[in-house]
């Protein structure tokens, strides 16, 4: 029976998790502390530099297309890296810090120079307090959720999804991504998507992918995400190399591990410095930096 309540709330992020690992996915997902309630996340640079540059360039939505280019990029990046300066973006020093900022501003300027869709028309998903989301199947009470980077207007009314890179390394082929974000505007939207784009902004390359087939993005993703259900109703949420063994420093994956860690540091099983606290993030969860 669908209840927003009760549902299992899916994105691309958390089915990565569980991909990834299913013990991750608890971990970061589901496992809250018991002395105050909250669930745990860990910052690192790379995330920093990824959620600084995309708040300088999906901020510009907000404004007309014929303005949007007056922005000062450069400061609003500044602005932006403010709030991941220091440990708190994960950056154990300042010179590590300064090798990611620097790679940030080389992102900016590359807008600058050539906006590409950016100074186009665009339209935004709805959404109130939660990112876009809708029933992917009201029989298994499953909620898709999911904020598409950039929706190009394109003349013929229709759409083009574009998704902003930051990082190194393309994203791989099979990954949910595009099925998902293909999924959230078919339902949420009445235009048709005929067009999807990763622009990898340190190269300032733009890879046009082909659209996924409408029913096979909803079996690949219904798929996971009742795997996820499942899970989370046995509760069985192993790592695939083994659960952690603190005893013996075994088991675990490059996924679980880190958050294997600052469970042991909660405990005051672990002091050899390789687990910070940095407080509270903005979605009530304790955020930590693992070496």
């Amino acid at each position: 029976m669908a209840d927003k309540y009760t549902a299992v709330w899916v994105s691309h992020s958390s089915m990565g998790d569980f991909l990834k690992c299913p013990r991750s996915y608890y971990l970061h997902n589901m496992y809250k502390d018991p002395a105050t309630g909250r669930k745990m996340s860990i910052v690192s640079p790379h995330m920093s530099l990824g959620i600084a540059v995309h708040e300088v360039l999906e901020g510009l939505g907000e404004y007309p297309s014929n303005e949007r280019m007056n922005r000062d990029l450069r400061a609003l990046f500044e602005a932006e890296w403010e709030k991941v300066t220091g440990i708190k973006g994960g950056f154990e020093t300042p010179e590590m810090e300064e090798q990611f900022k620097m790679r940030g501003k080389e992102m900016i300027n590359t807008v600058i120079k050539d906006p590409k869709f950016l100074v186009n028309k665009r339209i935004k998903l709805p959404k109130e307090k939660m990112n876009p989301n809708y029933y992917l199947s009201e029989d298994e009470n499953i909620i898709l959720n999911g904020q598409v980077d950039w929706l190009e207007y394109l003349p013929d009314d229709t759409l083009h999804i574009i998704d902003f890179k930051t990082g190194k390394h393309e994203e791989k082929d099979g990954s949910l991504q595009l099925p998902i974000y293909l999924l959230l505007c078919n339902a949420l939207q009445k235009r048709k998507v005929t067009k999807a784009s990763y622009w990898y902004l340190e190269e300032n390359k733009v890879v046009e992918k082909e659209l996924p087939d409408a029913e096979t993005a909803y079996r690949d993703v219904l798929e996971v995400a009742l795997r996820v259900k499942a899970a989370r109703k046995s509760g069985e949420f192993a790592c695939p190399s083994g659960n952690y063994d603190s005893g013996t420093n075994t088991g675990g994956c490059f996924s679980c591990r880190p958050y294997e860690k600052i469970l042991l540091w909660k405990k005051g099983s672990l002091d050899d410095g390789s687990v910070t606290s940095i407080g509270i993030g903005g979605f009530n969860q304790d955020m930590f930096v693992v070496k």
